[in-house]
Order: structure tokens, then sequence, then C-alpha cells
């Protein structure tokens, strides 16, 4: 099964990631993707770059970011393969337990509705 974590961050925070953060960060995606865990990841640009477009009712609208009224925006995202949510969660716990005691992260982890798409290849 594929999982979607998404990563939730105040981006607000002041907070950068260290060259030690960087380094143990590498090791772990190395590792994940080697073992098939890890089908794809990547971090976002700040809100301050994005824009959201809105259909309500029929209307859409545009709004340039960044996105104030947001305390927590989605800062990144892993593709996960795993057997089940447990192994999902386990595999997000490895990723949560790099940042360290300084950082203040959360991850949604989903499953993805393979019936909704294109198989996986």
């Amino acid at each position: 099964m594929r999982f979607l974590s998404l990563v939730r961050i105040n981006e607000n925070s002041g907070l950068q990631p260290s060259g030690q953060l960087m380094a143990d960060m590498g090791k772990l995606i190395d590792e994940m993707t080697a073992a098939g865990h890890l089908v794809h990841t990547h971090g976002l640009r700040p809100t301050a770059e994005g824009k959201r477009m809105r259909l309500r009712h029929g209307r859409l609208s545009t709004t340039d970011g960044p996105f104030t009224e947001s305390k927590e925006v989605v800062g990144g995202y892993a593709l996960l393969e795993a057997a089940s949510m447990a192994e999902a969660l386990a595999l997000t716990e490895r990723f949560l337990k790099v940042h360290g005691d300084e950082w203040d992260v959360e991850c949604e982890v989903r499953a993805i509705d393979e019936g909704c798409g294109p198989a996986p290849p």
C-alpha cells in the first residue's frame, strides 16, 4: 500500500535545518529508499511563494501567499510504500525522531486511494 505523509510545520518559527539534520535526513532517505519504503519526498518552498486556488459555488479565486491565517502549513511530503498503516507510522516516526528536541513537526499520514488514479508503476 502507498501512504502520503504530509509534514506540517510552523514556517514562522525561524528554525533552519542544521548541517547535521540535513546529513542525518540524507542517511535516512537513502536507507528508506534502498529498502523500498520511500517512493518520493521533497520539502516545499515557503507559502510566500505559493498561491491558493479555490472553487466556491462555480467561481474561481486565487490568493497570493503568504497565508497568514495558517499557523501550520504543509512544509513537505513523503510518499511511502508500506504493508500497513502501522508500518507507515513506524517509518514516519523515524523521520520525526531525526529532528531531535529542537523542532515542532507534525505528520499527517493517510493511505492513498489506489482506485482514484493511475496504477503505480
